[in-house]
């Protein structure tokens, strides 16, 4: 078998020094569950971005949610744009405020609102509670919008990774639902279908940073069985629902090399054919979440990329 670090693109291979080669089970979680484990950057805004915290109900007696909220400073009365934002890991790893330095450039970058969602982890919860915790949020949003400074008539979701899983999950419960309305879903290599673990293995990706090893304790952490079973809801795994009408605008963007790179594509398309305005990007030489390089071609094509659909979705009128 090849080396897979030959399908990389050169510019990364110094990331993927930095990220340490492991498959995920139970006793690795706890590295995964570290903070400070991808350079992110820092802070360089404190005082032109405000950042707040919330605490809201959950749906039908499940524990309050916390919220994570950012806006640039000294626009009191100003109604804006807004990210409803899941973060990633696995299903099993992360924090609300794990991006806060993307989040507060994003925000200064777009001139709009962050609210990035708190939910609950696998495998202590399974789905359907960390769906119904971002569902739980979302609802607080457009009921408290104004309250917020924000116009609820532009909100969107964005999600990476397995936060792309529950955006897109969330965008279908919110079509079905009927309670609210997203404006967007901007799926970043999103883990869409359990059923990768059980299809045949790709022949160059999904070796590297996220496995398939990690991908099925992901799944299994997550359903609270096993991945690639008969009967798993379409509101654990998007990619297994039936019918994509109805759905708002896409984008998805993954790597050539990610795991997810098939799932994805699979994805796109079947939300082009259902008449879903969508928009793909697959970028060579990419392995999983390699758009945190700060540097690399590669990388920076990607931020620009979904930034500019971002500008476009959240002020539709002043793009056009």
């Amino acid at each position: 078998m090849s080396d897979p670090r030959d399908q990389v693109d050169p510019e990364l291979l110094p990331l993927l020094d930095l990220w340490p080669q492991l498959t995920l089970d139970e006793t690795t979680l706890p590295l995964l569950r570290q903070p400070g484990r991808l350079p992110l950057g820092e802070i360089v805004n404190p005082e032109r971005v405000e950042r707040g915290e919330a605490v809201v109900p959950g749906r039908d007696g499940a524990p309050d949610v916390a919220l994570v909220h950012y806006r640039p400073a000294g626009r009191a009365g100003e109604l804006l744009p807004c990210i409803y934002h899941i973060h990633g890991g696995g299903y099993v790893a992360g924090t609300a405020g794990s991006l806060e330095p993307i989040h507060r450039a994003m925000v200064e970058r777009l001139d709009c609102a962050i609210v990035s969602v708190e939910y609950r982890l696998a495998p202590e919860t399974v789905f359907p509670g960390p769906l119904e915790d971002c569902y739980a949020g979302l609802l607080w949003l457009f009921a408290n919008a104004e309250k917020l400074g924000v116009d609820a008539r532009r909100i969107g979701l964005r999600g990476e990774s397995a936060g792309g899983g529950l955006a897109a999950a969330l965008a279908l419960l919110a079509r079905d639902r009927g309670e609210v309305t997203p404006a967007f879903q901007q799926l970043i290599y999103p883990m869409l279908d359990d059923r990768t673990c059980t299809a045949d293995p790709h022949p160059h990706a999904g070796r590297l940073v996220w496995n398939h090893g990690s991908n099925c304790f992901g799944w299994r952490s997550y359903l609270g069985g096993e991945p690639g079973s008969d009967g798993v809801s379409p509101y654990a795994a998007a990619a297994r629902a039936e019918q994509l009408g109805g759905l708002p605008p896409a984008f998805v963007a993954t790597g050539s090399i990610d795991l997810f790179v098939d799932e994805d594509i699979a994805y796109a398309a079947r939300l082009i054919r259902a008449g879903v305005a969508t928009e793909l990007h697959v970028y060579p030489g990419g392995f999983h979440a390699f758009d945190v390089d700060p540097a690399a071609d590669i990388a920076v094509r990607m931020r620009r990329d979904s930034l500019h659909w971002l500008a476009r979705h959240l002020r539709p009128a002043a793009a056009n």
